[in-house]
């Protein structure tokens, strides 16, 4: 692991930000996969699921829970682009020592995706949904086994969250509260998830497929636990930023605003998981 990737970011660099943002990304990217080939790769294969989703789309008129089929493929390959590039990225200046562990968790975190992914592009290639769907045994087999890779990653999240609190990341120390409670709330935000396999649905208050917001489908006429859960996993990008942000900035309050910052969040979260149990809407559109 390259215990410098996080200390020389290009975007921390006002020539490499003035060479613009592909070339910036570009070189992001190259570093993430020397850091962390497993990660890396992964991002790549969920790249290229979410082309193919996108190419799809036009052409299948097929319809789950009120949303064209491909819809839910899309947005779940985007966010695992998002959650493994992050991840690895976060891991990457931990110390050698713990770069065995490093690795398994990258690889066990890959398998989980990848074979979450394949049963969610199975069911929309059969046309049906892919989560809380036991109408055939196909259909409980496919769903079992994503909770089974939900169990795995959500317990190598916590084998992570241990790691980054247990050892130092190189950086300010906004940045490395950033990546400590951006990956405990990323944990916190997991575990919200188990509440809708328990009521095996995401809303609450009526059934899924109702109306929704457009694009993202949470319902606007009950509650939906994915709003709250979707908040918490993005806590893995939002948290750390504002630690980096603030380092930068702020430099003298950075730690104590960044914990302030993720406390925020955490109510934030919070708030919007309480009022989807309570059956309310995010936004109540009629």
């Amino acid at each position: 692991m390259s215990t410098s990737l996080l200390t020389n970011l290009p975007a921390s660099s006002p020539s490499a930000a003035a060479a613009g943002a592909g070339s910036a990304a570009s070189e992001w990217l190259r570093r993430l996969h020397r850091a962390n080939p497993v990660l890396s790769l992964t991002g790549w294969l969920h790249v290229g699921l979410l082309g193919l989703a996108l190419v799809l789309l036009p052409f299948d008129q097929r319809t789950v829970t009120g949303l064209p089929v491909w819809i839910k493929p899309l947005k779940f390959s985007l966010s695992v682009v998002a959650y493994v590039w992050t991840l690895g990225w976060l891991l990457a200046g931990l110390p050698a020592s713990v770069g065995r562990a490093v690795r398994l968790i990258s690889r066990g975190v890959a398998l989980s995706m990848v074979v979450e992914i394949g049963c969610i592009f199975t069911q929309a290639v059969r046309g049906t949904t892919s989560h809380f769907n036991a109408a055939t045994p196909l259909d409980g087999a496919l769903f079992g086994l994503m909770g089974v890779m939900i169990v795995l990653n959500t317990a190598l999240t916590g084998w992570a969250v241990y790691l980054v609190w247990r050892h130092r990341p190189p950086g300010p120390s906004g940045y490395v509260w950033g990546v400590r409670l951006g990956l405990l709330l990323f944990l916190v935000g997991s575990v919200l998830g188990g509440m809708m396999i328990r009521l095996n649905q995401h809303t609450v208050g009526a059934p899924d497929g109702g109306p929704g917001l457009p694009g993202l489908g949470w319902s606007t006429r009950a509650g939906d636990l994915r709003i709250a859960h979707f908040l918490g996993l993005h806590a893995l990008q939002v948290v750390p930023l504002l630690g980096w942000w603030l380092s930068r900035h702020l430099p003298r309050r950075a730690a104590l605003l960044t914990w302030l910052g993720a406390l925020a969040y955490a109510g934030l979260v919070a708030a919007l998981f309480a009022q989807a149990l309570a059956g309310q809407p995010l936004l109540a559109l009629r």
